[in-house]
């Protein structure tokens, strides 16, 4: 193996079959020597959870080309946490990439999102990641237009590096051609009528989690839905530390 060659770790939350992670690792293949290790079927909305309980089992899997695959039976996070232990030769993976999902990850959206959960597992480890999605959700939708797109942010990341405690989600609009990149905040918006109820006709009640988001500015230029809603390709550094820096202060008046 030559370790001058940067080794790229690739997981999804769609399975390691989807269109989106044979169209992600089509893009890459030649920037470095790329592993996946992704989820044996589907687990959108997995987020950071890992198989704290139930053993896991890691499966050899056809190749893609000359890319190694690997399905495991727990999260996306698991896949991660498992191939960088157990597949990568005793490397550290220069870059962890999560996608390309089928479906939005910009808002609130990155906190449940597994595709988000792929980048934020890497950037607790100090590597490099990114998470990419596109706002198609069909799964068979036609993802070259992103490649030019993809290979210059994954090129730049390999190249310069990111700072501690902050990966990249990039979201990509529904459209083949874009009108640029913008570097966003994330939106402040939120999923209302979420639980629809039903009666099964053996007398139970059961329910589906489904949802409509409300975006609550939608005005607001610098935020990562404005952009998707004009065509822009939305790039928000995220980071690791939650700490309401800004609240600490006015806290410590607080009597406890």
């Amino acid at each position: 193996m030559n370790f001058q060659t940067p080794l790229i770790l690739i997981s999804n939350d769609d399975g390691y079959d989807a269109n989106g992670i044979r169209a992600l690792v089509d893009m890459v293949k030649d920037l470095g020597k790329v592993l996946v290790c992704a989820p044996d079927s589907g687990r959108s909305g997995y987020s950071c959870a890992f198989s704290a309980v139930p053993y896991l089992r890691l499966k050899r899997e056809r190749d893609m080309g000359e890319v190694e695959v690997w399905s495991c039976s727990g999260t996306p996070v698991d896949c991660v946490k498992l191939a960088v232990d157990q597949l990568c030769g005793g490397r550290t993976p220069d870059l962890i990439i999560g996608g390309i999902n089928h479906g939005d990850n910009s808002t609130v959206n990155n906190h449940y999102s597994g595709t988000v959960g792929i980048a934020l597992e890497g950037c607790m480890k100090y590597i490099p990641s990114i998470a990419f999605s596109t706002c198609f959700y069909n799964p068979k939708a036609n993802l070259e237009p992103l490649r030019p797109y993809i290979r210059t942010i994954v090129s730049k990341v390999l190249a310069q590096g990111l700072p501690k405690g902050i990966c990249l989600n990039v979201n990509f609009p529904t459209s083949e051609q874009f009108e640029g990149v913008k570097i966003c905040r994330m939106t402040f918006g939120r999923w209302i009528n979420e639980v629809v109820k039903n009666q099964h006709p053996r007398g139970y009640d059961y329910y589906w989690m489904v949802g409509d988001y409300h975006n609550d500015e939608p005005d607001a230029e610098d935020s990562d839905q404005w952009a998707l809603n004009h065509n822009y390709v939305a790039i928000t550094p995220t980071k690791i530390d939650v700490t309401a820096y800004e609240f600490m202060e006015e806290l410590r008046t607080w009597k406890f």
